[in-house]
């Protein structure tokens, strides 16, 4: 069966980011098709890649549960216009692991966290990881009450299962190419 890694993008507190990847593992694991994991970056001691003297005691850990993964969903928020550091950091703490696999984004924001995704498809690119074309966009003002609990719109779960569709359907090709 396939390992899906749900990945959350952030470490800021009050981060958003728990309710959305909860809310994708739920109905993921409605559907049987592959094992969902929420993958939580905060968890992992990763400090700015290169700097020196940093405690990097959780880069093995994050390249080994990296490297279970046959594909992943990206929980991103939009902070300036982009990813958030944290979300790159990690991103570019392994390099191999990612290789092959798909992705699904998940974003959200006040434009629905749109110019977040779209950064992070040219990273993604780079890293020889695919991802799909589907891509469900939370407003803040809309799937958010108050801009901080997250009640999505009916519409997401829709757009949400037909991007789990490809995330599965690319993994399944993927994994057959990678050594």
């Amino acid at each position: 069966m396939l390992k899906i890694g749900i990945i959350l993008g952030s470490t800021r507190e009050g981060r958003l980011s728990p309710q959305v990847g909860e809310w994708v593992k739920a109905l993921a694991d409605k559907r049987g098709d592959a094992e969902y994991e929420i993958i939580d970056i905060a968890d992992f001691k990763l400090p700015l890649l290169g700097e020196p003297g940093q405690d990097a005691s959780g880069a093995a850990a994050w390249t080994a549960k990296i490297d279970s993964c046959d594909g992943f969903v990206f929980i991103v928020q939009e902070y300036n216009h982009s990813i958030t550091g944290a979300l790159k950091n990690a991103l570019d703490y392994v390099r191999k692991e990612w290789n092959d696999k798909a992705a699904g984004i998940v974003s959200y924001g006040s434009v629905g966290g749109a110019r977040a995704a779209e950064h992070l498809r040219g990273i993604l690119g780079e890293l020889s990881v695919a991802d799909v074309r589907v891509h469900p966009a939370l407003s803040l003002f809309t799937d958010f009450e108050n801009g901080s609990v997250f009640k999505p719109k009916d519409v997401q779960a829709t757009s949400l299962g037909q991007m789990l569709d490809q995330v599965i359907s690319w993994s399944t090709g993927l994994k057959t190419i990678r050594k």
